[in-house]
């Protein structure tokens, strides 16, 4: 790609994440913004000129050379300083002012863009911190869209649904073959340090669910009595359930004998055919017990989505090296919602399993830990400092794959994600596998 092409390409990755950012806060008054809708999540307001502080941070003063323009508000929006449940007693920048600060970042940015070198410093190689900016936004944005589903109030947000799935007849899972393949990446240019260094896993046979678990077969185990038995729950698990009273995932409610849920502030009826959706590792590792099956490993996902049996390499995406279209994925909140389960046959995996990218995230039996030869870059606190310290048992779960409110930016095969076992506010469902006898 050459340097003119690749300016193009990033400026509109921060466009199309600005006017998503805009979308998620224009949406709703100044006393929303301010708000926190969940202890859980930050006030929209603090989100949007948090997105602004980093983007100045690491474009115009780290790249760019320049003198910090509100050094004074830097402690207010470092998110390792204040946990979100302080948040809102912050002195914040009021929301006109976040959103001036914000626009005056980008038009510097930019600005800063149209002269800048995007070879020589790692910073700067293939437009990277560019591209972390332009991930970030869109990061947020995907928390600012979780921050609309647990407000209350009338909806504000709106979006087509997504098409019916193919009537296709699918098995109901696919057999992944023994042998090694190659993990993570060395060549994604906007690769976070997770995501690294490429490194080869040998793995025996197994199989794994085609489709996503929907709602219609988690209400079968809700109503074969898979919260009340604690056979098919972990220790942890069990006290966990206990503890929240879960007997549902998140939002669901039952009515006069009908499951339903509050989406982004309307009720309707659980669509039975859509991927399930706000669920914590620990229920989904309880269903996959009571269906007799087990949560897939990270790197069983992995060699799912990137294998090819024909050319024994792994490719970026399921269907293959070019970035995800509307035909591959349900990507980049162009739907409030997953679509059903069996879609998007064009983005399979060269082994027939599909919607391994986007729709829900999904969660693995994987604890978050480094790769084999991980370097921390450019900076310890996006994944260091979530690894589990020596002697210590691990905190976080991996999930995979992206939801239907992750950019496609922000999303690709070697992606990683990760989140306490007890978290569904999050956009997460799951699939399941299953050993195959010796010699299968």
């Amino acid at each position: 790609m050459t340097d003119e092409r690749l300016r193009e390409a990033i400026a509109g990755e921060l466009l199309a994440a600005r006017g998503r950012t805009q979308g998620l806060t224009d949406s709703v008054d100044d006393g929303e913004l301010i708000a926190q809708h969940s202890r859980l999540m930050s006030p929209l307001v603090w989100d949007l000129a948090h997105i602004g502080n980093q983007e100045e941070l690491w474009l115009l003063r780290n790249v760019g050379g320049r003198d910090p323009m509100h050094p004074e508000i830097d402690p207010l929006y470092d998110a390792f300083e204040h946990p979100r449940a302080e948040r809102p007693s912050l002195p914040l920048l009021p929301p006109a002012e976040a959103r001036g600060y914000a626009a005056e970042v980008r038009g510097r940015v930019l600005d800063l863009l149209e002269g800048v070198s995007l070879s020589g410093a790692p910073l700067l190689r293939a437009g990277f911190a560019f591209g972390l900016i332009a991930q970030h936004e869109q990061q947020h944005d995907e928390t600012m869209l979780i921050t609309h589903q647990l407000r209350k109030g009338e909806a504000v947000l709106a979006a087509p649904a997504p098409a019916p799935a193919p009537a296709d007849r699918l098995p109901a899972e696919v057999v992944v073959p023994a042998g090694p393949f190659t993990m993570g990446t060395d060549t994604e240019p906007w690769a976070l340090d997770n995501e690294r260094p490429a490194h080869r896993v040998d793995l025996p046979a197994f199989a794994i669910d085609t489709v996503p678990v929907s709602n219609g077969d988690y209400q079968r185990f809700i109503a074969d009595g898979g919260y009340r038995e604690p056979r098919w729950w972990s220790p942890a698990g069990w006290e966990h359930r206990n503890a929240a009273g879960l007997t549902a995932p998140l939002f669901w409610t039952a009515r006069d004998g009908v499951w339903l849920r509050r989406r982004f502030g309307r009720v309707e009826p659980v669509p039975p055919n859509e991927p399930v959706l706000h669920v914590t590792w620990y229920e989904a590792e309880a269903y996959a017990r009571w269906a007799g099956r087990r949560l897939p490993t990270e790197a069983e996902w992995e060699k799912a989505a990137r294998f090819d049996p024909a050319s024994g390499r792994s490719r970026r995406f399921p269907w293959g090296d070019e970035a995800p279209g509307e035909q591959h994925a349900n990507l980049g909140q162009r739907h409030l919602q997953p679509a059903e389960v069996g879609s998007y046959p064009a983005g399979a995996s060269p082994l027939g399993v599909r919607q391994l990218i986007g729709d829900v995230w999904e969660w693995t039996a994987s604890d978050f830990t480094p790769y084999p030869g991980f370097r921390a870059w450019p900076y310890r606190e996006y994944s260091e400092v979530f690894f589990p310290e020596a002697g210590r048992p691990a905190e976080y779960k991996v999930l995979r794959g992206g939801s239907f409110a992750v950019a496609p930016v922000a999303c690709r095969g070697t992606f990683r994600n990760w989140d306490y076992p007890i978290r569904r506010q999050i956009f997460a469902g799951f699939r399941t596998a299953r050993d195959l006898p010796d010699g299968a």
